[in-house]
């Protein structure tokens, strides 16, 4: 039976590598399993915060969803709430919506209905809805703008009482910024564009 010289170096040597080998091994294994465990809690989080965030932007959607307001009514629902009016309806918007419904014992869901918009006083013509039969250009300002000569929409592209575009503001004569005007220039402007188109002139809160 053959034996081992032990007192030559290398099965030390041997031995040695194998240790290092098993060490090396183990230590790579446990930097996979660390590294796999990371990965998991990154995307548990990433998930948890990406339900945060469709949560949050479903509520606002079905709040505005299911409110009396619309479009530039909700610059007027802002103003009545004593917010930063800026034509979004969103968490900012309900959470005014609601500390007031609260305050005058309505139930606190965050929509502007029709029992909250009338604890504002404001009218459906004031909140956005269309303005009815036998438009004039005064309901017509309080839909579009809710009076508020210097109103500019979302987007920049309506401007002024009467929400004019730049284009049709400069068919009319007009020059500059429409929601820079004088209120009286813009009264003029909406009352010559009354008398060549009528209210067809503001689709959304004509008749």
């Amino acid at each position: 039976m053959p034996t081992t010289d032990l007192s030559r170096p290398d099965p030390w040597l041997d031995s040695e590598r194998r240790s290092r080998a098993r060490r090396a091994e183990a230590v790579r294994r446990l930097r996979r399993l660390r590294g796999r465990r990371s990965a998991v809690a990154l995307i548990g989080a990433s998930l948890v915060l990406a339900g945060g965030a469709m949560a949050q932007t479903g509520g606002t959607v079905g709040a505005a969803a299911k409110s009396s307001v619309r479009g530039s009514g909700v610059v007027a629902l802002q103003r009545a709430l004593g917010i930063a009016a800026d034509g979004i309806y969103g968490p900012q918007t309900r959470a005014a919506v609601r500390a007031f419904q609260r305050s005058h014992g309505l139930v606190v869901d965050g929509i502007a209905g029709p029992q909250t918009l009338g604890a504002l006083g404001l009218s459906g013509a004031s909140s956005g809805q269309q303005a009815g039969a036998g438009s004039t250009p005064e309901r017509i300002a309080q839909c579009e703008s809710g009076g508020d000569p210097t109103a500019v929409s979302p987007d920049g592209r309506y401007r002024g009482k009467y929400q004019f575009s730049r284009a049709t503001w400069r068919g009319l004569g007009g020059t500059g910024d429409p929601a820079a005007a004088p209120e009286a220039e813009q009264d003029r402007l909406a009352a010559l564009l009354m008398r060549k188109q009528g209210p067809s002139a503001w689709p959304t809160c004509a008749a």
